[in-house]
């Protein structure tokens, strides 16, 4: 069922799905059949130089279609939810403002969250926590931390690895500052919510084909220089593995393969082991929300997704 569009705000499509799962061919498919540009819901692509381990589109596919929130960030900096919502918004109504159909299309399922519910206006950054927490850490360890996140805010911990040291810090910070879950931030419709006509989710029938796709996407990243581009990253010399882009997936097993705390030889068995694991948790956010399924999977995917497409705004 569609959901619905404030009547405020311009209508626009959502197109989800877990990596790997032909978003960005679907995508392409739907912005030129239906004069869409397409605005990026993911918190990879934000970054200017990592392209090959994103999966970015091509120079040829972005001069095809139009897209938005692409190299909009330096590797060295952070990008939020918030400031996520902040730029989707503009980009609608901009869009919207030519005349054309605005798409979201992408994986960060957070991102979708907070576009589509509003977000509470939580908490500034508090360094003295932040510290005290790391200090923890290089003591105890993230997964002692997501232990005990997963005490206090269970909806948080259950989404969240317990290597991510990044999220798991910020929702144990939101809690001692506010004594609340970060997950309560993030319920209702709070500033900034905007409802898509639909969002359509490709999820495979059979999670077999997902993974060869994934294992064969990662071979070819591989293939094509992944390597090179994160020797490129680590030469710049102001990146660390501790910031959030040098964590994505892909990436932290490359920079780790690199600096010799893990075995290069495992590169590929890791980093499909950590994709497949990031698909995972993107189906699970997506069994939660109100969604248009289409099969992955199936011979005419992309036929089936156009057609959900026009449906959707008949």
């Amino acid at each position: 069922m569609p959901l619905a569009a404030p009547a405020s705000h311009p209508r626009f499509l959502a197109l989800a799905g877990p990596t790997a799962a032909g978003k960005t061919d679907a995508a392409l498919a739907i912005a030129q059949a239906l004069d869409a540009e397409i605005v990026s819901v993911d918190s990879a692509l934000v970054y200017r130089g990592m392209d090959i381990g994103t999966a970015k589109p091509t120079a040829d596919q972005r001069a095809a279609v139009p897209h938005h929130l692409l190299d909009i960030r330096e590797p060295t900096e952070a990008y939020s939810a918030a400031e996520f919502v902040r730029d989707a918004g503009a980009a609608i109504d901009a869009i919207a403002a030519r005349g054309r159909l605005p798409l979201l299309a992408g994986g960060t399922m957070l991102y979708f969250k907070a576009l589509f519910d509003g977000l509470d206006a939580m908490p500034p950054a508090d360094p003295a926590i932040r510290a005290s927490l790391e200090a923890e850490a290089r003591v105890q360890g993230w997964p002692a931390l997501h232990a005990r996140l997963a005490q206090v805010d269970p909806a948080t911990a259950a989404r969240l690895p317990p290597g991510d040291s990044q999220r798991i810090q910020r929702a144990l910070e939101v809690w001692q500052a506010t004594g609340r879950p970060l997950s309560s931030f993030q319920q209702g419709a709070g500033a900034g919510a905007r409802r898509p006509v639909a969002l359509l989710s490709l999820e495979p029938g059979d999670r077999g084909w997902l993974h060869a796709r994934i294992a064969q996407r990662f071979e070819a990243m591989l293939a094509a220089g992944f390597l090179d581009e994160v020797r490129a990253l680590r030469a710049r010399g102001d990146l660390h593995a501790q910031l959030p882009a040098m964590r994505c997936v892909g990436y932290r097993q490359a920079w780790e393969a690199l600096d010799g705390t893990a075995p290069p030889a495992r590169l590929a068995e890791r980093g499909i082991a950590a994709t497949r694991q990031l698909a995972k948790r993107q189906l699970t956010w997506l069994r939660g929300m109100e969604r248009t399924v289409v099969p992955a999977d199936a011979p005419d995917a992309l036929a089936r997704v156009l057609h959900a497409a026009r449906e959707a705004l008949a």
